[in-house]
């Protein structure tokens, strides 16, 4: 699933992003965020409750930042008969599509099952004027 963030400069919003908010994915569950722009550097925290930093990788292709938690099941040795047993074991993932952004200059950090990145905007390059001969 591709979320994709409205620019400043946009006047629209992003018809994905409206349907991504519409309806509930259950692979989203689990995985709720905040993603905010600050002084020109992009902001997103997760909640992954449950997982552990070795769980979680972080990956980005094209604009796209992807984060990916993978748990594994592992047998219980005690003899449990489950009512209820809802805590994932699988793999939850989500992407977000900036657009634009300085991939090597991203930063990251897990507390307390909160996954904060900080992902700097890339520089706009100035207009060059082209003078005629």
């Amino acid at each position: 699933m591709v979320i994709f963030i409205k620019k400043e400069s946009d006047n629209m919003l992003p018809r994905r992003l409206f349907y991504d908010t519409l309806f509930d994915d259950d692979m989203m569950k689990g995985m709720d965020a905040d993603v905010y722009l600050k002084d020109g550097v992009y902001h997103i925290e997760v909640d992954i409750p449950g997982f552990n930093k070795e769980d979680i990788k972080i990956e980005t292709h094209k604009g796209t930042v992807t984060i990916k938690a993978e748990k594994e099941y592992k047998e219980d040795s005690d003899d449990k008969k489950y009512i209820r047993h809802e805590r994932r074991y699988n793999t939850l993932e989500r992407s977000f599509y900036f657009g634009d952004i300085e991939e090597d200059l991203i930063k990251a950090e897990f507390t307390n099952g909160t996954l904060h990145l900080t992902i700097p905007q890339k520089a706009e390059e100035a207009k060059k004027q082209i003078t005629i001969d």
